[in-house]
């Protein structure tokens, strides 16, 4: 378990990570989810023992990776956003030393590590012949090599081309099977692709730790009739149910309060019992791009709101 505690990092007189608390489990894939400069990094090079946290704790399977470094360590893997290689080196010999570095077998944990990044026919390619999808794909193979419970990817799609990125997230689902996975991002599609749980950071401070699931559960309905004014009338009885025109014809967004599968079958119910015909009647899922909006309309609300009391 990683269990990180009031952590705060500062450079001078900017806090890059203000007062952040979470715990992540065993087998957990989380998405750690913010804007460019949010301090998605920074929280990442703490939890590695890259950097020292200013303020606050971190405890990786009860380690504090300020006084035992190598125990962590050795428990993690970590794809930095920009890999230090070696181009002149080939594949193998990169992975060899690192390995070496690791202090594993290079004779079986390379094999393993080409053979889980499907890097075989690449082993001995010079590293500066690669394509940037193949040098990600080198970045984690490094950050296996030695089995890690813990596996840190920060922005592992980044720069990558369509087919590229599609690899990539087989990669992590695949790899999520051995290990806890920590996924930094801007990019909503990759949380949305990999995770089963997102950290959301702005400007340094977690605004929100929620399933997936839970973030992206139904709080509506789309509903397709062409019964015209009626709907509201008939609707109107359910206030559970708010009701408003769609953009386009025929279609009603419906605004649900409570749970959305039983009031559905209230509103197909009544409609039926009213002769209106239904020709679409679904569940509305919030995506996570409509998430992570709403969390930072409300926190520029929450910041004009204080400067205006200040």
């Amino acid at each position: 378990m990683i269990e990180v505690s009031h952590l705060t990092r500062r450079y001078g007189s900017f806090v890059a990570v203000d007062d952040v608390s979470f715990q992540i489990g065993q087998g957990e894939v989380v998405g750690l989810l913010g804007h460019n400069g949010a301090g998605k990094t920074t929280i990442m090079k703490m939890l590695t023992g890259y950097i020292e946290p200013s303020a606050g704790e971190i405890k990786v399977d009860g380690i504090d990776p300020q006084v035992d470094p190598v125990s962590v360590q050795a428990r993690m893997g970590y794809l930095p956003e920009s890999l230090p290689i070696y181009p002149e080196l080939t594949v193998a010999d990169y992975l060899t030393h690192t390995a070496v570095l690791r202090g594993v077998d290079p004779k079986i944990n390379v094999a393993e590590a080409l053979h889980a990044t499907q890097m075989a026919d690449k082993a001995f390619d010079q590293i500066d012949t690669l394509s940037r999808g193949y040098k990600q794909r080198l970045g984690v193979a490094q950050a296996i090599l030695h089995k890690p419970q813990f596996l840190i990817l920060d922005e592992p799609s980044n720069g990558l081309d369509p087919n590229q990125i599609r690899h990539m997230r087989t990669l992590i689902r695949q790899l999520s099977e051995i290990a806890t996975v920590i996924l930094s991002t801007h990019i909503m599609q990759e949380v949305n692709a990999v995770c089963d749980r997102t950290l959301i950071v702005r400007s340094g401070k977690l605004v929100v730790d929620e399933k997936l699931s839970d973030l992206q559960a139904a709080t509506g309905a789309v509903l397709k009739t062409d019964a015209g004014a009626n709907v509201s009338s008939v609707l109107a009885d359910i206030p559970a149910v708010q009701a408003a025109v769609g953009q386009s014809q025929g279609t009603w967004q419906l605004t649900i309060d409570g749970d959305v599968e039983a009031i559905i079958a209230r509103v197909a119910e009544t409609l039926v019992s009213e002769g209106l015909p239904i020709y679409n009647l679904a569940p509305e899922m919030r995506d996570l791009e409509a998430v992570f909006a709403d969390v930072n309309q409300a926190a520029d609300e929450a910041e004009e709101e204080a400067q205006d009391a200040a």
